[in-house]
């Protein structure tokens, strides 16, 4: 009967993945499309653009009422099962790094409001090569031979780009603005790479157990206080004011642009939710692996439906971008077995131990 049980419980777990990488990919892939695409239809509204991408943040709900549910009928005494398990210090961690994520999301449309997409998606590649040194400074993670290869040839590529930054620049825009698309978007980059440690920070100092669904809860307190960030954005920049009147005016029509705002918002929150969950079924490991393999899909998606140049350098970048990617995963995978094999020798060690008989004096 047990063994049924964990068969069944490793078939769910497998499906479960395959469900959240369908997730994952539907998000990473088609958020940048549809949010290029209320840019290139006439859309100009930048704080707007930043607040879809974590505006679908009630989603959020459906998967906490869900698990809720289940652990009030599965655990007993039910009514011990608390509605909500984040504790004080890790929400005001969470507020603030939700904060920050609201900022990066101004960074990520204002580049996308200025550059291709085939361009902004190898760019905000290397905010791998950020984590890395944020993951050094902050949570004390090492460098490796990998990891330090996956740097250079993320900072490559994106130089690479740098250095032919006219040839892709879309029609009637001017270099100024270009090249601060360019760097807005590198700076996207930079502050999502430094968001991650410090989710792993407050993971390490959070003093409770990071369960599948505090995690949810620490997602959705991010998404909600970017979401209102951004809001106050809009509010300054008078975008809710602007919203009918941009409507009215974009080229696929008023019905067309609403949905284009609201499947951004969901879209964006299938990147988020589809993150966490190939986390919780495999690892964050096979999630980044997930995101670096996409990269490709991504251009491909951009000049098929925008009909964006892809020259010589747009190619070296990815290659150099995807290559980055796989020196950096394949030293985690070694990482990782040397600590599992070390795990194993000091289990075996510890059996020998107590194996060990004790001599009479």
């Amino acid at each position: 009967m047990e063994a049924e049980d964990n068969m069944m419980s490793n078939t769910l777990r497998k499906t479960l993945l395959v469900l959240n990488c369908i997730i994952l990919a539907i998000g990473n892939c088609g958020g940048p499309i549809i949010m290029r695409l209320y840019f290139v239809k006439g859309g100009n509204r930048i704080w707007l653009s930043s607040f879809t991408q974590t505006a679908g943040w009630p989603i959020i709900f459906i998967p906490l009422l869900i698990s809720y549910f289940h652990r009030r009928k599965t655990q007993v005494p039910p009514n011990t099962i608390n509605l909500i398990l984040m504790k004080y210090p890790v929400f005001i961690a969470t507020a603030v790094i939700g904060l920050l994520t609201g900022l990066d999301d101004y960074f990520y449309a204002y580049g996308v409001a200025r550059l291709p997409v085939s361009t902004s998606s190898i760019i905000i590649a290397s905010q791998l090569a950020f984590t890395a040194f944020f993951a050094f400074l902050l949570v004390k993670q090492k460098f490796t031979a990998y990891s330090v290869n996956a740097i250079v040839l993320l900072t490559a590529g994106a130089g690479v780009l740098a250095l032919h930054t006219s040839s892709d620049r879309p029609k009637g825009e001017s270099s100024k603005l270009y090249v601060l698309g360019f760097l807005m978007t590198l700076a996207a980059a930079a502050l999502y790479g430094l968001i991650l440690p410090m989710v792993e920070l407050m993971y390490m100092k959070a003093k409770q157990a990071i369960t599948y669904n505090l995690v949810l809860e620490i997602q959705l307190v991010m998404c909600f206080f970017a979401t209102l960030f951004c809001t106050v954005g809009m509010l300054i920049n008078k975008d809710f004011q602007a919203i009918p009147r941009e409507a009215r005016a974009y080229e696929l029509g008023e019905t067309k642009y609403y949905v284009v705002i609201v499947w951004s918002a969901v879209i964006w929150q299938c990147f988020f939710l589809g993150a966490i969950g190939v986390i919780y079924c495999a690892s964050s490991l096979v999630s980044g692996i997930m995101i670096a393999v996409l990269l490709p899909v991504t251009e491909i998606l951009a000049v098929i439906f925008f009909h964006e140049k892809f020259q010589a350098e747009k190619g070296v970048a990815l290659v150099l971008s995807l290559w980055g990617f796989v020196s950096y995963f394949y030293g985690e995978i070694k990482r990782n077995e040397t600590k599992d094999d070390q795990s194993k020798d000091q289990k075996s060690q510890s059996q020998a131990t107590e194996m060990t008989p004790i001599a009479v004096p």
